[in-house]
């Protein structure tokens, strides 16, 4: 599990000319790959792996594990707008599948003591600024910023915080983990992920937001 950090690319190699780092500059273990990806100015988990079953597992849209994302935006969530993004959104001419939407509270905020991110976000005094969870069950190119622009909300930062094995338990999270830094499953949760991989009917969904 990885925290991914603001401007860092989800692989192992640098793109040419690109501003952007790349997980070789965090993260010295070969043969590894992360189920998933984040786009390079998301932050947040990253479940990495050397089994390639497991990654298919994880990332195949038929799963539709649920993403947990903190989404920091300019403005102020309505009850209205809250709504339109849990009951899906004409993006790029198709429409989203039903998500879950509501405000965060400035309780939880505190208690997950979220750094500032590095750079910091450019905010605009005259513009409140407001974070919201929204999670969802699939993954199309730049998902939740297209889906809070729709409804007059544009991102400011974006952080994965959890992703849900749909097994019962509790989701994987950033718990633990500062930017930049990762660990090992431990052996709970390597045993539920190998569990995925066991034969059963397959579900619906989708795989990666950000």
């Amino acid at each position: 599990m990885f925290h991914k950090p603001y401007g860092v690319l989800s692989q192992f190699t640098p793109e040419a000319g690109s501003r952007w780092g790349c997980l070789a500059d965090h993260i010295q273990v070969p043969g590894i790959y992360a189920a998933g990806r984040l786009d390079a100015d998301s932050e947040g988990l990253l479940v990495l792996t050397d089994n390639g079953r497991l990654q298919h597992r994880l990332t195949d849209p038929a799963w539709g594990h649920w993403r947990r994302y903190w989404v920091q935006v300019e403005g102020t969530p309505t009850a209205a707008a809250l709504l339109a993004l849990s009951q899906g959104l004409l993006i790029q001419g198709r429409p989203t599948l039903q998500a879950r939407a509501r405000s965060l509270e400035p309780a939880e905020l505190e208690a997950a003591a979220i750094a500032e991110r590095q750079p910091p976000i450019r905010h605009r005094l005259q513009v409140p600024t407001a974070w919201i969870e929204i999670e969802l069950r699939e993954g199309r190119n730049r998902q939740v910023r297209r889906m809070t622009s729709a409804v007059g909300l544009p991102t400011l930062r974006l952080i994965r915080v959890a992703i849900d094995l749909m097994d019962g338990g509790a989701p994987l999270s950033l718990d633990g983990l500062a930017a930049g830094q990762w660990r090992l499953a431990d052996g709970p949760e390597a045993q539920r992920l190998h569990a995925l991989l066991a034969p059963v009917s397959r579900g619906r969904g989708g795989a990666r937001g950000g």
